[in-house]
This record gives C-alpha cells, structure tokens and sequence, in this order.
C-alpha cells in the first residue's frame, strides 16, 4: 500500500498566529457579548475570565500534543494515538460536524452584513471564493487571514475609542441588569468558543515549519491576544451600554451608535464582515484537513484523503466541505441549528485533555493537573448548556459511532485479497 500524500511546510510562528487569532476575532466577537451578558449580567467579565482559563488549559494540551504528533488532523489524531480509535473518531466526528454547521452559519452571517435581502445568495458566493483561496494553497490562506484580521483589529480599536471616549447614552442609566450569578457558567460556555480557534493550529500541523517549536508559540500568542481583546471589551460594553448590552443584537454597532462617532457605524459593519470571512476562511481550512486525516485511517471516505495540485492541498476534502455547506445554506435555517455544535468542540478538547494526561512526558507549560482541570472544565461547560444543542450533539455523535460500527462490522466480513 502506498504512503499517503503529505502536504508542504510553508507556515512559520507568525503566519500559524495569525491564522489561530483570526479565528479566534471571527464574527463571534460581534455578537457573543450579548447572550453571554443575558445570561451573566454584571459577572460578564467573571465568565470571560473562566473561559479564558479553559480555554488555556486546552491550548496547552493541544500545544503539547501538536509538537509530537505534527500532521494534520489536531485532536482526532492525538485521540487515535493516545486513547484509541474510539475516542479519536469522536473528536474528528463532533469537529467536522460541529464546525462545519459553523461554517455555514458564519457564511450567513457575513452574507447578512453585506446584503440582507439576499443573504443566502452572498453567502454561497463567499464559500466558493474562500474554497478557491484555499485550493491555491496554504500560503495564501494565510495571507489573506493577514489581511482580514488586520481590518478586524482596526475595527475592535475603532470600537474601543468609540466606549471610552464616547458619551453613554441615557437609556443605559436606567433598567435592570438580567442575569446573574447562576448564569456564570452558562455565559462562560458561550464565550469559550470565542476562544477555540487555537484548534485550526493544531489541525495545520502537517503544514507548519519545526512544528515542535512553532506551534506551541503560535497557540499561546494567539490564545494571549484574544483573551486580552475579549477582556477589554468585556469591560468596556458593560460600561458604556450597560443593560442594554443583554438585549442588543449588534452590541459593538451600538457602541458605535451611542457614541459620538455614529456616523463612522459603516466601518464597524465593514469590520463584521472581514471577521466573518477571516473565521469562515480558517474553519473551511481546519475541517478540510481533520476531513483529511480521518479520511487516511478511513474512518470518512478514502477519497477525501487525496492531495493534489501544484501547491499540495487536500483538495478533495476541501471540494467536499465546501458542498455540505452550501447544502446547508440552500436547505436549512443554518441560525437556529447550529448551537450543537458548542456541545461537539467541548467534548473534543475533553478528548484533548485526556489525550494530553497520558503523555509520558509533559513540557513545563503543560503539567498533567492542568490537563485534567481542563477535562474538568470541558464537561462542565458543555453540561451546563441547554438541553436542545447537548441533546442534537448527541444524537449526531450517536449516529457516527453507529455507522462507524456497521462499517468496521462490514469490512471484518470481508473475504481478504
């Protein structure tokens, strides 16, 4: 049987940062504030804070693990390797299924900025021409997320100024702040996936220059930067807007509104969409490549498995994933379905940490207790969500291990050549 087809290292510590932050400021910085508010209140920041160290402790986990299994694939290969078959093809299953109704989502979302009345229409035009980026080859992938993050962070600055030099308006002094105590934890499982996009460096493993040293770098910058964003703005929104934070569908927009900077609102739309992209860029090239991997050990099609062109993309893969989201978006109401997929990238840094604790040897920034605190703090996060996605995820996650299961049983009954 002939070796698979490895892809190229081209990325070094920069471009691989880049890649995860951009993921991590997608257009979920635009709009998590406001439900993760409604749920915390005033302890907004509290469950930032909580995330924040979830989130470190899974990144050290996948940091440490990416430097001794550098290929593509992230937590589905980590899994495979350190715990077994089982395990690693529930985290590639909830990865590629859970984000890639996010991909779609964060079509719909940029296609909404750009044009609401033909937002579904947008939104295809967009995955095509990101899949197009994306078959031209790691390199270019990497340099437009340069550039889209570049307009992300102007825009998050612009928005800052606008809070703190801005006057507040006279309706966020009057009102009741919803949420409290009880809903830290909740509010902390949605601004957790604000974090996680750490996980595209880990699925690009194949494709980093002396992963060894490399990713891990790039995983903490990138996890820093965010973290520190997130904070910031945590504490700024709920100074400027106030109450009204839990309510407003675009609370960075109506930073800007409230603000004497109002009229310069278009930019932070034009911002908006540059995250939806940037995100939507990084997501299509992590699914292809974890779509890859299991594709190798054939637990998805081996087809997919096949790298090709002049620049070594996945390119089967990525055709693949770009059609199941276009499918998406042409039959289904992408919005109200997608939260299962918080349950499904929860349950796949558990498999992370797990992965990680059984490590003969840690690295000084990766100690097993910290593997099994974020083991910890993965079940509770995603326990704690509400029952409609944790039960979705599940049904999902049934379904794979039952026609992984058929599969296998197929195969052993098969007469060997």
């Amino acid at each position: 049987m002939s070796e698979p087809q490895q892809l190229q290292r081209r990325l070094g510590t920069f471009d691989a940062t880049a890649i995860g932050l951009g993921s991590m400021l997608g257009a979920g910085v635009f709009v998590v504030f406001a439900p993760a508010a409604a749920l915390a209140g005033n302890l907004l920041v509290l469950s930032v804070l909580i995330a924040g160290v979830v989130a470190y402790c899974n990144a050290v986990a996948s940091a440490a693990l990416a430097a001794k299994y550098p290929t593509s694939g992230g937590t589905y290969v980590y899994g495979r390797n350190q715990l077994g078959e089982w395990p690693g093809f529930l985290a590639g299953w909830g990865f590629v299924t859970g984000k890639t109704a996010s991909c779609a989502a964060m079509a719909l979302t940029f296609g909404s900025y750009v044009a609401r009345d033909y937002a579904v229409p947008v939104a295809v035009a967009a995955v095509v021409a990101l899949t197009g980026v994306n078959l031209l080859g790691i390199t270019r992938t990497a340099l437009l997320t340069r550039i889209l993050l570049c307009m992300v962070l102007a825009t998050l600055v612009f928005v800052a100024i606008a809070a703190v030099l801005g006057p507040h308006p006279a309706a966020a002094t009057t009102g009741t702040q919803s949420g409290g105590a009880a809903g830290v934890l909740p509010a902390a499982g949605l601004m957790f996936f604000a974090f996680a996009g750490y996980a595209r460096i880990a699925t690009l493993g194949e494709e980093v220059r002396n992963p060894a040293r490399t990713i891990p770098r790039a995983i903490l910058a990138a996890l820093a930067a965010a973290f520190s964003i997130y904070l910031l703005l945590a504490v700024l929104l709920l100074a400027h807007l106030r109450e009204r934070l839990a309510t407003s569908g675009t609370p960075l927009l109506d930073t800007v509104l409230d603000s004497r900077f109002a009229a310069a609102a278009p930019l932070v739309q034009a911002g908006a969409a540059a995250a939806c992209l940037g995100a939507l860029l990084a997501l299509i090239t992590g699914v292809g490549r974890t779509t890859l991997a299991m594709a190798r050990e054939r637990d998805l099609p081996g087809p997919l498995a096949r790298v090709g062109g002049a620049r070594t993309v996945p390119f089967v893969a990525e055709l693949a994933v770009a059609a199941v989201v276009i499918l998406l978006l042409l039959t289904t109401n992408v919005m109200t379905v997608v939260g299962f997929s918080s349950f499904g990238v929860l349950m796949y840094y558990a498999v992370a940490n797990a992965s990680a604790f059984t490590l003969t040897t840690h690295p000084g920034y990766a100690p097993r207790w910290l593997n099994a605190a974020g083991l910890l703090g993965c079940v509770v996060l995603a326990f704690t969500l509400p029952p409609a996605p944790v039960l979705t995820m599940a049904a999902v996650l049934a379904a794979g291990v039952a026609g992984r299961w058929l599969v296998l049983r197929v195969r052993r009954h098969q007469p060997k050549l």
